[in-house]
Parts: structure tokens; C-alpha cells; sequence
């Protein structure tokens, strides 16, 4: 297949190389920094499925270039204006999101129909991913494992079936460990409220995944935890304490060595996903009249940080 991704971070950089290995034709897009480094050494991926790709690297689309399937990979906040860009130089086609949090896809089908796609709702297909990767320059990344991609059950009736088939064959091809849920919805809270307590603790504190297990990091991530519990809870999707508890130790377990995105992000002085995340769960939260105060803390020191306030994260 003719594939573009867009988003050439650490999450993107891995798909992108993985499509290569399995003989698609890729198209990454990036900013210049990282489609000058990779038109000179080619896209390098160090650990898990490690080596040397060559994807076609742009840093924007070209207008009626043939492609069988986008995957936008981008953060969140790039995401609008991503999607509007593909809008506009395609023709609706199968459209992947991997974001993090929560209403992403709303965020893409408002750009895409304002870029004049027709029903963009029967193109646009929303994954939940836990591709661990860490980007460790332009064109270099580092895969500490495969991960999961969780995509909709293509046996429910959502009015994109045909782009969920489409994305099944795709990625199966690459070998990504693949499942489908009739309940995605369920499967973004989940990893929204895994993400909320470990994203903004990891950001703050300059730690990896795994100093969460210990106190007090711990009691500080399951506060932020139990308040997006609740906010899922409000909304219709229910996760008993023991379940929310089982499902963060799990992926702190299965991630200890690892610097979450959020953290990468700080370090670099980039844009968080908080907003997307913490941001959302606060917003939906007070609608319904709930109280999250360590939520509301947590942004306010991830935001802190990043603008280099006291006590921003050191490396470990």
C-alpha cells in the first residue's frame, strides 16, 4: 500500500519504519529538522525491530498524490491543523488517529469536514496504541518493545467498517500485536485514565514509569487516578477502583524503564498532551459538577514546568 504518516515523532517514526520493513511505500511527514536528517541517514530505529528505513520524507502533502491510507501520529494540539492539510490536499481516504485522550476524534472530523471532505465519520478510524518509543534526535528512535494497537471491532456497524478492514490488513502486515474491541470508546477512557496518572507525576518529578511504584510518587499518581475514575464514571463508562488500580500497575509494571511522553516532551521544552488529557478529564468533570482538585494541581505544574518554573525535572 501507498501510505502516508503524518507526524514524524517518536510514535510516528516507529510506524513509518515498520511499514517500510513490510514493504509499503511510505510517506513521512515532519518538520524540516527531521526530513533533512532522514533524506541523509535514512530513519533510524535503535532497540526493537531496529535498523536503518527509507521512507520518502516531506515536511508537507503534496495535493492528489496517490495513497491508499493516512495515519496521522501527531500530538493532539497538531492534530487540527494536520488533518485539515490532509483535508485539503486529498480526497477522502482510510484515516488513522493514534492520539492520546480524549475527544480526538471530534478534533478530526471538524478539520477534515471543514476541508471539504464529505461525511470524513465514514473514513476516520480511531486506534488506541501503546507503542513504546522514544524519539532521541531528528530522524533517530529508539522502540523498547512491539506494544498494541487496539482498533473497533469491524463486525460492530460503524460507519467507517470499510476503513477499519482496510487498517486490520495494513497492520497486520507489519506485525504490530493487533486486536479489535465492539467497545473502543471503553478502551480510550482506559488509557486516558492510566495516562492521567502516570503522564503529569512523570512530567513533574523527572522520573521513569516505574519510581511510581514507590511512595509517595505512588500515592500522588493514584489520587490523579481516582478523579479520572470518576470523571469516566460521569460519563458513562464505568472502571471499579480494583480495575483502574490493576490496569495502572500493569502498565507501569510493563513500562518502569521508560520516560513518558509527556516527560519527553518537558525535557525538550515542547508542548505537553495536557490539555488532551488532564485538561479534558477537568473540563468534563466540572461540567458535571465534580471537584479535581489534584487534577487541577497537576496541570498547573506540568504547565509550570514547562515554562522552566522552580524544580523542573531532572533526568534520572
Amino acid at each position: 500500500m501507498q501510505v502516508v504518516v503524518v507526524g514524524a515523532g517518536a510514535v510516528g517514526s516507529v510506524v513509518a519504519a515498520r511499514l517500510c520493513a513490510a514493504g509499503h511505500s511510505v510517506l513521512l511527514i515532519g518538520r524540516g529538522a527531521s526530513v533533512r536528517a532522514i533524506d541523509e541517514h535514512g530513519l533510524i530505529v535503535e532497540g526493537t525491530g531496529g535498523g536503518t528505513y527509507r521512507p520518502q520524507a516531506r515536511t508537507e502533502l503534496l495535493p492528489r498524490q496517490p495513497l491508499d491510507a493516512a495515519i496521522l501520529a501527531t500530538k493532539t494540539f497538531d492534530l487540527a491543523a494536520a488533518a485539515e492539510a490532509l483535508g485539503r490536499a486529498h480526497s477522502p481516504l482510510p484515516t488513522l488517529l493514534v492520539q492520546n485522550g480524549l475527544g480526538v476524534e471530534e478534533i478530526a472530523l471538524g478539520a477534515l469536514g471543514d476541508a471539504g471532505w464529505s461525511r470524513p465519520e465514514e473514513w476516520v478510524v480511531r486506534a488506541v496504541q501503546s507503542i513504546p518509543a522514544t524519539l532521541l534526535g531528528p530522524g533517530v528512535v529508539r522502540a523498547t518493545g512491539i506494544g498494541e494497537v487496539i482498533l473497533p471491532d469491524p463486525g460492530a456497524p460503524p460507519p467507517a467498517r470499510e476503513a477499519v478492514e482496510t487498517f486490520l490488513v495494513l497492520l497486520r502486515s507489519t506485525g504490530v500485536p493487533l486486536r479489535t474491541s465492539g467497545g473502543l470508546a471503553r478502551e480510550v477512557w482506559r488509557k486516558a485514565l492510566v495516562n492521567a496518572a502516570i503522564n503529569p507525576v512523570t512530567a513533574v518529578h523527572g522520573v521513569v514509569n516505574g519510581r511510581l511504584l514507590e511512595s509517595p510518587l505512588r500515592e500522588e499518581a493514584l489520587c490523579l487516578l481516582e478523579e479520572a475514575r470518576r470523571v469516566a464514571e460521569v460519563s458513562g463508562h464505568v472502571f471499579p477502583p480494583e480495575e483502574a488500580l490493576a490496569d495502572f500497575e500493569r502498565v507501569v509494571r510493563a513500562s518502569a524503564t521508560n520516560r513518558s511522553s509527556m516527560l519527553q516532551d518537558v525535557e525538550r521544552g515542547r508542548p505537553t498532551e495536557i490539555d488532551a488529557i488532564s485538561g479534558e478529564l477537568l473540563a468534563r468533570g466540572e461540567r458535571r459538577g465534580l471537584e479535581l482538585p489534584a487534577t487541577r494541581a497537576a496541570i498547573a505544574a506540568v504547565r509550570s514546568r514547562l515554562r522552566g518554573g522552580p524544580g523542573g525535572p531532572k533526568p534520572l
